[in-house]
């Protein structure tokens, strides 16, 4: 993946092999994607890269982050649970997301359309943040760790392989994924995980 913010929005996150090419997501919504982190920079959110992705932070933790397919481009909320969804205008990432925390984007001109919007979730959001306020547990039947629902949120292909495998095969994602008692080492995981995942394979199936 890339190491440099900027590289994303000139060539891409560098996960698949339409990166640095006419065809990768990021430049077909080039305007969009560069209006969309306009609106977070203006809002005063520090600007980070996490797991190839441009991602907005106040005071040091995570509020939003930026994503890019070839049918639309998106803001992905951490903490979505604590914002008022109930206008509805937040939509679910994928197939196992448990909670609506996606603002979509299926034209560029739809950025100035939702601009207010998108500035009411992100000062929600950082007042969440100042305020230090728990968020609401969402009963699942199977407790996706958080790095797994950030990969899956992220890349559509991995969410729609994921969900298409057997209970017990997602449960044993999810158990080796708890033996790791560190966030990187989970999100490496996640990575080699990634092929297994699209064969319709289990965490321990060769």
């Amino acid at each position: 993946m890339i190491t440099k913010i900027e590289d994303y929005f000139r060539q891409g996150c560098g996960r698949c092999e339409r990166f640095a090419t006419p065809d990768c997501a990021t430049q077909h919504w080039a305007q969009g994607l560069a209006e969309l982190r306009q609106i977070c920079l203006e809002a005063g959110l520090t600007e980070v890269l996490r797991w190839g992705h441009p991602c907005y932070q106040h005071q040091g933790r995570n509020v939003a982050i930026l994503g890019a397919f070839r049918q639309d481009f998106r803001v992905n909320f951490f903490n979505a649970p604590l914002l008022d969804n109930s206008e509805g205008l937040l939509e679910k990432q994928g197939a196992q997301s448990q909670t609506a925390s996606m603002l979509r984007f299926v034209r560029t001109q739809d950025v100035a359309l939702k601009a207010t919007t998108l500035r009411r979730f992100l000062a929600e959001a950082m007042h969440h943040v100042e305020a230090g306020t728990p968020v609401p547990k969402v009963a699942t039947a199977l407790e996706l760790p958080e790095e797994l629902q950030e990969a899956l949120a992220l890349d559509e292909t991995l969410s729609d392989a994921f969900a298409r495998l057997t209970p017990g095969r997602q449960r044993s994602y999810v158990i080796a994924l708890a033996s790791a008692k560190k966030p990187d080492t989970r999100r490496q995981r996640i990575e080699r995980f990634r092929e297994p995942i699209l064969a319709g394979k289990g965490a321990l199936e060769r």
